[in-house]
């Protein structure tokens, strides 16, 4: 078999083993960018066995930069890989998926990441014994610090399943959910992310205002909700009773909680949770 005119038998086979896998990437986004980076500097995957395809190479030149392989041919990806990432636009899969559809093997296993598009309709524009995951990262996969979510389709079983969450766990913290859990995981982790960086501005500038120079204010932030969190995961403690932990009768912390309280931040915090999940919900409906 060849395409664009290159023997694909010439490719070494595909074997179960994450260290010896051939990893597919159609579509070179931002999100499919992290995700690789991360697989990356976990040392899971060689850059040599992933190879990612875009219409142009105005995403490609990065992929080619970390040593990943590119093409601007779908079929290609499909043929040299056994683990398939579908990373498109959501408007545009339909048609991705019509193109690569004769390529489908039960020997695939195709993940997707793309926003609002279920299980269900994956596995009806898919060959019938298509084995599809869908998972739901989020941008701090770059740092090997991520939130995902992951179902499985009909077709996909626990090998499969063992297989894309130790892949994922190089990433950060990775869970199996049922899929009406990836559209809630959207408005919570995927849009969150920019909800911290907001909070985090907040807190830099208001160091500024009292005086604090801006980049130290910065970096004070970061570490500042950097231990917070790790305080979270590591304790497995309730935030409400590590934000207790924090508080001295009289003292300045309750004295701030006392502002953000009166500024309705928990309300308008699960606000944007559920206006995001609810965006997440329609795009499926589109």
């Amino acid at each position: 078999i060849s395409v664009g005119g290159v023997a694909l038998g010439a490719w070494p086979r595909v074997v179960m083993e994450a260290s010896e896998l051939w990893v597919g990437f159609v579509g070179a986004g931002r999100m499919a960018g992290g995700l690789v980076r991360g697989l990356l500097q976990a040392g899971k995957v060689p850059a040599s066995n992933i190879l990612a395809s875009a219409p142009s190479d105005k995403n490609l030149d990065a992929w080619r930069e970390l040593g990943c392989r590119t093409t601007h041919c779908n079929l290609e990806v499909v043929h040299r890989s056994t683990l398939v990432f579908l990373a498109t636009k959501p408007h545009i899969l339909p048609g991705v998926l019509e193109e690569i559809r004769p390529a489908v093997g039960s020997h695939h296993i195709v993940v997707s990441l793309v926003a609002g598009v279920t299980i269900q309709t994956l596995q009806r524009l898919l060959p019938p014994w298509t084995k599809v995951l869908r998972i739901m990262p989020n941008l701090p996969c770059v740092v090997q610090a991520g939130a995902m979510v992951f179902s499985r389709g009909s077709n996909a079983g626990d090998d499969e399943a063992a297989l894309l969450k130790s892949l994922l766990s190089s990433c950060g913290l990775c869970e199996e959910v049922p899929e009406s859990y990836i559209d809630i995981h959207t408005g919570l982790s995927g849009s969150g992310v920019a909800y911290v960086y907001l909070f985090a501005e907040a807190l830099a500038e208001g160091a500024v205002k009292m005086g604090m120079p801006g980049a130290l204010a910065s970096r004070i932030a970061a570490q500042t909700l950097l231990g917070a969190a790790k305080m979270l995961l590591e304790t497995g403690e309730h935030p409400a009773k590590l934000r207790g932990d924090v508080c001295t009768p009289g003292g300045t912390t309750i004295y701030a909680l006392h502002q953000l309280e009166k500024g309705a931040l928990r309300a308008t915090v699960m606000n944007a949770v559920e206006a995001a999940t609810n965006r997440a919900c329609d795009m499926a409906k589109d």
